[in-house]
């Protein structure tokens, strides 16, 4: 099976206790990476400058054409401390261009204003199932580069699935957690997923399904959203049942806290996902919304 992965690359530099560690990322990596996990073939749709190590990419099997800017590829510097993080945007690189996709789904996560408004539609409608992580689009600098998210119009129609959490959902609509997971439903999304850092919620139909992740001491957070968005697509587009894919993404983004890992190293084998997968499922909670 084929995932066709939309959004940047970067060269992130993360601060932990003090300690900076430069890592290459970005959703494109994160994403492609956990896809891979899952013996998907991977279509990455994706611009970054000389400066980043491509051959990371082809070592691992993910397909990339006409990639290279003479722009630098898109940075960050990540303050992490605890479960919260600030980012600052050091470097943009170009956006993302239009070519016809050829997958089975489409995992749409831009990190910063890579993909405009008309290749979103474009990517929508020539996708037979679309997950969107929405940061991107949100995402806005302040005078000192700092990102803050801003309120932001979205056309929603046509995707399958969103993942948000709080701060994020707010900027696309209103009310309380259960409103804006409704009002989003109502936007056309089939798959509302909502995470509150170690709740993870997902409406369908007039059902949310929940699992808690187990409260454990975190480290570097940086990457975790992206592992759990293409564990749930591929899950999705494998057994076409959202309930394992809830299971999986959660058992995917425990996996990867629980390494202790910066950056990439967090990337989980499969393995380990299944088992968290399972222990998970046995543990859903479901209400009527």
């Amino acid at each position: 099976m084929k995932l066709a992965l939309f959004s940047h690359c970067a060269i992130d530099t993360i601060t932990i206790d003090g300690i900076n560690h430069e890592q290459i990322g970005g959703a494109a990596c994160y994403s492609g990476l956990t896809a891979r996990q899952f013996k998907f073939d991977v279509d990455l749709y994706t611009k970054f400058g000389r400066d980043f190590p491509m051959q990371y990419l082809t070592q691992n099997k993910i397909h990339f054409e006409d990639a290279i800017s003479e722009k630098l590829t898109t940075r960050f510097a990540i303050d992490i401390k605890g479960s919260d993080r600030t980012l600052k945007l050091l470097h943009e690189c170009d956006p993302i261009e239009y070519t016809t996709i050829n997958a089975d789904g489409s995992l749409v996560t831009p990190i910063f204003h890579e993909i405009s408004a008309d290749v979103f539609t474009k990517i929508k409608k020539d996708s037979s199932f679309t997950l969107v992580d929405p940061q991107g689009f949100l995402r806005r600098v302040d005078s000192d580069k700092n990102i803050i998210l801003e309120n932001t119009e979205l056309d929603l129609s046509d995707v399958n699935a969103i993942k948000v959490n709080p701060d994020e959902s707010q900027k696309i609509v209103s009310g309380s957690h259960d409103e804006m997971m409704m009002a989003l439903q109502k936007k056309g999304v089939e798959h509302v997923i909502f995470t509150n850092k170690t709740e993870v919620s997902l409406l369908v139909k007039d059902k949310v399904y929940s699992i808690t992740l187990p409260n454990k001491e975190v480290y570097d957070t940086t990457g975790i959203g992206d592992i759990f968005c293409a564990t749930f697509c591929c899950t999705m587009l494998k057994e076409k049942d959202f309930l394992w894919a809830l299971c999986f993404a959660g058992g995917a983004a425990q996996a990867a806290l629980d390494s202790k890992q910066v950056g990439l190293l967090k990337i989980p084998q499969k393995s380990a996902i299944e088992t968290n997968a399972s222990y998970f499922y046995n543990l859903v909670k479901y209400r009527t919304i």
